[in-house]
């Protein structure tokens, strides 16, 4: 199991899906995505994973303006914005190989827990 857990520091939701991996003794990796961010790769797959760009993007976002930036941009423009705004991605992002959730998935985790 290889899970790297992208979020941000004063997220609730990101330390609950650490103490989640934690308490199954589960090592992970944990990005905070506002100090490091995804690459461009990453950020590919966490997509593909998730069904796609527009489940990534956190409708409640502080950033209003960024926000309304990439809601009302064409969809091939919409990718590099979110990349350059990685404020706006809704966490925590949790991602195992090519598998991603985003939010608090408990369910999907067991299932991985379970097949490895």
């Amino acid at each position: 199991m290889n899970i790297q857990i992208f979020g941000k520091k004063k997220c609730f939701d990101t330390k609950k899906a650490e103490r989640f991996f934690k308490e199954r003794k589960i090592n992970f990796q944990n990005i905070d995505i506002l100090d490091k961010g995804m690459s461009k790769g990453e950020l590919t797959k966490v997509a593909q994973g998730v069904g796609g760009i527009e489940n990534l993007i956190d409708k409640n976002a502080k950033d209003k303006e960024s926000l309304l930036l990439i809601e009302y941009s064409p969809d091939e423009t919409k990718f590099e914005k979110l990349l350059d705004n990685q404020q706006l991605l809704k966490t925590p992002i949790v991602r195992n190989k090519n598998k991603a959730t985003v939010g608090m998935a408990e369910k999907t985790w067991e299932e991985w827990i379970k097949e490895d």
